[in-house]
């Protein structure tokens, strides 16, 4: 169980962050490529991957065991809530203090009661790490980043309203069913007994694509906190490309319900957007949803509907997405 304790001045400071970050998903996606569950989801995406890996994983096998504490220094740690792209994370990475890395893989190779696997110590580690790094992150993370952070944007959309409805309270309230808002003290299901306590600091709430089940921290209580959970993936394929659905798309009402759907709404306000019944905006919003134009997340009694990466790029009339 993880336990992380707040004062009224961290509820305060409690914040979402403003899209994916591209190491914690690279380096959560490298649990996903060596696990079989969550074939629904991650099944495509594993045959595409590891058809296009080739070695890239060898080093980060040794760095990211499949389960179990990997160093906090792969993910650097930032104080805002604008999370790292891939160059601005890198950057980060590589300017991690020699002394640090060496004390966190030191700490995983003693978890793991070998250090065989571990990079020599002495043949700069970091730099070795880092370039595996953005290999493994151009074939596994690059091709499919617009899908990721359209999945993050429909959890930040449900998040946002939760914030709206009830302030930080009802957000807290709002996350995953694994992760429990018990005033004063968030509780999360974890593999270990962990207690984190804020002291004022706040929390960086951080939605993760590839983040199974259970949330992580970082092991090193001293580091800005920040708590990556698992996005609530919509039934419709997470990869979708056209289909033979599109062709269901034609018609000026349809389009008008794409485009109101906008930034994120229920289905009741849909309806009202676009002029519609409401049964007129479920069964719109159903047909787009199965055309991979739409993700539909649950909040509390209703339903958040947001647009894909292919939902927006038609409105755009199929302008590039952008990977940043």
């Amino acid at each position: 169980m993880l336990r992380i304790h707040m004062s009224g001045v961290d509820l305060s400071k409690v914040r979402m962050a403003s899209r994916p970050d591209a190491l914690w998903e690279t380096a959560l996606s490298f649990h996903r490529l060596r696990d079989r569950r969550g074939s629904a989801v991650f099944g495509e995406w594993r045959t595409e991957t590891r058809s296009r890996l080739n070695g890239e994983a060898r080093l980060l096998s040794a760095v990211i065991p499949a389960r179990g504490y990997f160093p906090d220094f792969l993910t650097p740690s930032q104080e805002s809530a604008e999370p790292y792209g891939i160059d601005a994370g890198m950057e980060a990475l590589r300017a991690t203090p020699h002394g640090r890395v060496l004390a966190e893989l030191a700490l995983l190779g003693a978890e793991r009661r070998s250090a065989a696997r571990l990079p020599d110590v002495h043949a700069d580690p970091l730099g070795r790490i880092a370039d595996e790094l953005r290999r493994y992150h151009r074939a596994a993370i690059e091709p499919y980043w617009p899908h990721i952070r359209a999945s993050v944007e429909a959890d930040r959309a449900v998040r946002g309203r939760a914030l709206l409805d009830g302030g930080a309270d009802e957000l807290l309230a709002s996350l995953p069913p694994m992760i429990r808002w018990r005033a004063p003290v968030l509780e999360a299901d974890y593999p270990v007994d962990r207690e984190l306590r804020l002291d004022g600091r706040g929390l960086l709430l951080q939605p993760s694509f590839f983040c199974r089940v259970t949330p992580v921290v970082y092991r090193d209580p001293g580091l800005p906190p920040v708590l990556v959970y698992p996005v609530t993936h919509s039934r419709a394929p997470v990869f979708a490309e056209p289909g033979p659905w599109l062709g269901r798309l034609l018609g000026n009402t349809r389009s008008t319900v794409l485009s109101a759907i906008g930034s994120g709404c229920t289905t009741s306000e849909l309806a009202l957007r676009a002029g519609v019944s409401l049964a007129s905006a479920s069964q719109h919003a159903c047909v787009l949803r199965e055309a991979g134009l739409v993700h539909t997340l649950r909040h509390g009694g209703s339903v958040v509907h947001t647009l894909t990466p292919l939902g927006g790029s038609l409105l755009r009339g199929g302008a590039p997405l952008a990977l940043s």
